[in-house]
């Protein structure tokens, strides 16, 4: 059986447009491993042969609260846009096997997103004043 150059947990959608951001296409998209091998990438049944890949642009970014660096890799065929979210290991800094286009982008968020922070920060400043209203 062929072992793949590298494998990583992805979240994956098929879309189009820019999806790097934040948002309900995320909440549902696949959750799995990307597996790159010499000459295709295979997340769950999805497989991606290189020769078919038309277009690979790999974009990095800093989380917007955090800071934590991620990736985005957008690979377009003739028939599907693909978009794997990935953790901001080194493999991705170095050669890919395949041709890849690389910029830096900003990871917006979308209003669901802002929202349901807002909501959480709220949730844990009422948690909290409780707790020492109580005391």
């Amino acid at each position: 059986m062929e072992q793949p150059l590298h494998t990583c947990i992805t979240k994956a959608v098929i879309a189009n447009g820019d999806q790097l951001r934040t948002g309900p296409k995320w909440i549902t998209s696949r959750r799995g491993r990307l597996k790159l091998y010499k000459d295709r990438l295979e997340c769950g049944d999805w497989a991606i042969r290189y020769e078919d890949i038309r277009e690979a642009v790999l974009s990095s970014f800093r989380s917007p609260i955090l800071r934590i660096p991620g990736y985005v890799l957008t690979v377009r065929t003739d028939t599907e846009k693909y978009h794997f979210g990935l953790n901001g290991w080194r493999y991705w800094q170095s050669n890919l096997p395949f041709p890849v286009k690389r910029q830096q982008a900003k990871l917006k968020m979308s209003p669901i997103s802002i929202l349901a922070r807002a909501v959480l920060i709220g949730y844990v400043i009422y948690v909290g004043w409780s707790w020492v209203s109580s005391s």
